[in-house]
């Protein structure tokens, strides 16, 4: 087995974990309040369920980040062309982001929420916010890299699938733009729902990589090792 498809198949068990972290992240966050009020009262109400999502949510950020340094170095067909080179490039920055931001929100704001502490709560929530913004690259990149496996013909899911996870990489986006930057209250949910298909093909992606037949990690017109 050559180096690429191990590389291949350990990005797939890296890509997998995090995508399940991931989806049971979003499952139990649901969507953020625009109203800043309410949405301190919401993490004081859940007491440690907020805490626990978002250490769960840095775990997954984590292994995204793992994931793609893998896929960059691995010399495989993910990043064959400079679209796919460059979002998987994005990846590990837009995750280094948003893990600042999930363990700010599991420390210090929650800890500010439960307290009371409005000054502290709302000037660590702005810069939560800001860092949050990695999430947005990641569904962009996640868009171009889902939108890559539709269009070729050794993808590891079928292209149907890999079509609606594009769409709904491209939605998560469009919500997060909606809700984070805009204050639309439809973003959040929005969001949510994109963002937990787009994992849901994360995670079969990842399993399809690590299943994969030897020879499949190789760019077009190379030979497959035989070691």
């Amino acid at each position: 087995m050559s180096h690429a498809d191990t590389a291949m198949r350990v990005v797939g068990a890296w890509l997998a974990l995090a995508a399940i972290l991931l989806a049971a992240a979003l499952v139990f966050h649901g969507p953020p309040s625009p109203d800043l009020n309410v949405q301190m009262e919401l993490i004081a109400d859940g007491s440690r369920r907020w805490s626990i999502v978002h250490w769960a949510a840095a775990a997954s950020l984590s292994s995204f980040a793992i994931a793609s340094l893998i896929a960059l170095t691995a010399g495989s067909r993910l990043t064959q062309d400079w679209w796919t080179l460059s979002a998987w490039a994005v990846l590990p920055i837009g995750a280094l982001w948003t893990t600042i931001t999930a363990v700010t929100e599991a420390t210090v704001i929650f800890d500010a929420a439960t307290s009371g502490n409005r000054a502290v709560f709302e000037t660590w929530w702005e810069l939560a916010e800001g860092m949050a913004n990695g999430f947005g690259a990641m569904a962009l990149a996640f868009t171009v890299i889902a939108g890559k496996e539709a269009l070729t013909s050794r993808a590891a899911t079928p292209s149907w699938a890999a079509w609606i996870a594009a769409a709904a990489g491209a939605a998560s986006f469009v919500g997060w733009v909606l809700g984070g930057w805009l204050n639309i209250a439809i973003g959040g949910p929005i969001w949510v729902v994109s963002s937990l298909v787009m994992c849901l093909w994360l995670a079969w992606f990842g399993v399809s990589l690590l299943r994969a037949q030897a020879g499949l990690a190789t760019r077009s017109g190379e030979v497959p090792s035989r070691a």
